[in-house]
């Protein structure tokens, strides 16, 4: 049965950076896109970024771009989410999903001073 696990949340000043990651196990992690999303209090869940089964691809919210960028490792079943230039209103819960399969707990991630 697979399996993702986020990490790498925390609390962060505005202007700092995180990096997300998150592990798979249990599935052919190399056969699925690999997407995040993240969601807000009070709001739906919105798609930030996406990434192709062999990393060629990537796309990213407007909000996000040019601050944030995907990457996978497949040898380590594992997907990153790079961010820079956080802004409070990036604040929200991360959650990694296999695209079509499965998702991930979450991990929050906190921009505040």
């Amino acid at each position: 049965q697979g399996q993702l696990v986020e990490s790498g949340g925390g609390l962060v000043q505005p202007g700092g950076s995180l990096r997300l990651s998150c592990t798979a196990s249990g599935f052919t992690f190399s056969r699925y896109a690999m997407r995040w999303f993240r969601q807000a209090p009070g709001k739906e869940r919105e798609l930030v970024a996406r990434i192709s089964t062999m990393g060629i691809s990537t796309n990213y919210a407007d909000s996000v771009k040019g601050r944030f960028t995907i990457s996978r490792h497949n040898g380590k079943n594992t997907v990153y989410l790079q961010m820079n230039s956080l802004k409070p209103e990036d604040t929200a819960v991360y959650y990694c999903n296999a695209q079509d399969l499965l998702w991930g707990q979450g991990t929050q991630v906190t921009v505040s001073s």
